[in-house]
């Protein structure tokens, strides 16, 4: 198979450039990555709307990675909470090595092609969650053996990849892939590899979330009031939803703790 993470960069010599010069490729190279990303919306939205019928009845979504991969999943997670007001435990990020390899590496994690199973059971993963598997080059063990377990279970499965015909595709029912070319920097998937896995990761779960009713107009009616400026923010949507000042759609914020409610009382 043809890894086109791992083909060389098409620039060499790079530590004979200028800053300017590296900038301005590395800029160059990634203003390709959303253009790679466009030509797989289709693919995105269909594996959005299979992850909302199923959330719509009590499913959950997974992400697994390795290395930049699984960090990754798990800051899209975590942020759904805050953002979307949804339970922690709806969205989960799950990296091989375990929380520890969130911050260092850990070595020959990725290559233990049962574990990745073994970290989704102890969620109790079921026939009504999904469960996306996250690898630029497409053949870490951690994630294909999982997602070779899911489907044996009756899983939905999912792979965000940046090599096509990869190994992760082979076990996923609905594969994403994202063409993004040679890294700048050989190999070094944490650049376009991650910038196009973060941009679909974006994209899945703030659809989902809209999806399930978690945004109404285009407002985060439902983010979680954690601190000042998020407090500000609500009463700014209480005032424009009801037409009142900042002082009584404060107040309102307050007492009913998130804006949907704040504005569902204040119309009453």
């Amino acid at each position: 198979m043809e890894r086109i993470t791992e083909s060389p960069s098409h620039y060499d010599g790079l530590e004979h450039m200028s800053t300017a010069e590296l900038l301005g490729h590395i800029n160059t190279e990634d203003r390709r990555v959303p253009e790679a990303v466009g030509r797989v919306l289709p693919a995105i939205g269909a594996l959005v709307d299979a992850i909302v019928v199923r959330m719509r009845r009590g499913g959950r979504l997974f992400y697994l990675g390795a290395g930049t991969s699984g960090r990754l999943g798990i800051v899209d997670a975590s942020e759904c909470p805050p953002t979307f007001g949804v339970p922690h435990g709806l969205v989960v990020g799950l990296i091989a090595g375990g929380d520890g390899a969130i911050r260092k590496a850990v070595e020959f994690a990725e290559d233990d092609r049962e574990q990745g199973w073994k970290d989704l059971a102890e969620h109790a993963v079921g026939p009504d969650d999904t469960v996306v598997g996250i690898a630029a080059s497409g053949g870490t063990p951690y994630v294909v053996g999982a997602l070779e377990e899911c489907r044996r279970h009756g899983i939905l499965t999912a792979c965000i990849t940046c090599n096509p015909g990869a190994p992760v595709t082979a076990v996923s029912d609905h594969p994403i892939v994202v063409v993004v070319g040679p890294e700048f920097v050989t190999g070094s998937t944490r650049m376009k590899s991650g910038t196009a896995q973060k941009l679909v990761l974006n994209m899945v779960s703030t659809a989902v979330m809209i999806g399930l009713g978690r945004v109404k107009g285009n407002r985060m009616v439902d983010m979680q009031l954690s601190n000042v400026k998020l407090i500000d923010r609500g009463t700014r949507m209480v005032m424009d939803g009801l037409g009142v000042d900042y002082e009584e759609a404060n107040t309102l914020l307050k007492r009913h703790g998130s804006v949907r409610r704040a504005i569902e009382a204040g119309r009453r």
